[in-house]
């Protein structure tokens, strides 16, 4: 079966959107496209504000493991889910960088960070939003009010590190080090933040150790610590009690990296708040209702306790 045949099976395709008061749709289609996402509560939700609301949403999970979906797949993707009628959909590893180039506009953040997490469709029009940005940003503050006023380390060059180091700097961290697996892209991320912030306060990591010694937190912004990709993301020997951690993977929500680091005496931040409030964001922009935050950020919690 090829590709985009199975795109073109997947279910209810059947269900179009329909009006209330004939401009705003109540009904809404919505899904999350992504790789070993099958544990995701993205989609109860969604669907549970969605019920809050008065609002008929419906959230499914669209696993390119299980439908052998790859970036050369993204435009029919994007063709199945204008002609299925989805109001849009949510994006994670490994497509936040790969979708842009099949949209029709970005807004002004996805586009300067070069990573989409939320795509709109409206009028035929696919719009790519980043809610990844202020929803790590603002759960991030709240906890640590006192953080990002020295070196900050983080690991990940990806869709989410780009927005996890955006929101570092804008909340004013004097120095910013960037590791990545891959040397390449984590240089790409400096240079775009080098655009916007100054080349003076961010730069390639080379050295964990040597970095980790100098800074005041660290940011895990890669999937590991995930279900589907088990580990700690730094060595135990590495964690000292000065060291704020901050995490965004929240299923499991306890990582492996939290534990040791909260062993070690670390003051940590879990993922929770950033899959709370990037979904609050994401919400209002699928269906133009504005959610009510606190509950969705207490219906994270107690769907992965």
């Amino acid at each position: 079966m090829t590709r985009t045949g199975a795109i073109g099976t997947l279910p209810d395709q059947s269900l179009h959107s329909r009006w209330h008061d004939g401009r705003r749709p109540y009904v809404h289609r919505l899904f999350l496209l992504g790789e070993g996402i099958g544990a995701s509560r993205t989609p109860g939700l969604h669907e549970y504000e969605g019920h809050q609301q008065g609002l008929w949403l419906s959230y499914r999970i669209l696993d390119s493991l299980d439908w052998g979906i790859t970036a050369d797949d993204l435009p029919a993707v994007l063709d199945w889910a204008r002609a299925s009628g989805f109001s849009g959909f949510n994006v994670t590893h490994p497509f936040k960088q790969a979708i842009i180039p099949c949209l029709d506009e970005l807004s002004d953040r996805a586009g300067a960070l070069g990573a989409v997490n939320t795509v709109v469709l409206r009028d035929g029009r696919a719009i790519g939003h980043n809610t990844d940005w202020c929803g790590y940003q603002k759960p991030f503050r709240d906890a640590l009010p006192d953080a990002c006023q020295g070196t900050v380390v983080q690991l990940g060059a990806g869709g989410a590190g780009a927005a996890v180091a955006y929101a570092t700097l804008d909340l004013g961290t004097p120095l910013l080090i960037i590791h990545d697996i891959n040397a390449e892209r984590a240089r790409l991320l400096v240079e775009r933040m080098s655009g916007i912030f100054g080349p003076d306060r961010v730069q390639v990591g080379v050295d964990l150790a040597r970095s980790l010694a100098g800074a005041e937190g660290v940011v895990n912004a890669t999937p590991v610590g995930m279900a589907t990709h088990p580990g700690c993301a730094i060595d135990t020997d590495l964690l000292r009690p000065q060291l704020w951690v901050s995490e965004i993977v929240y299923f499991p929500l306890n990582t492996e990296l939290l534990v040791r680091a909260r062993a070690v005496g670390c003051r940590t931040v879990d993922g929770a708040g950033m899959a709370a409030e990037q979904a609050v964001q994401a919400f209002e922009l699928f269906t133009g209702v504005t959610p009510d935050a606190p509950r969705m950020h207490a219906r994270v919690r107690a769907m992965v306790a």
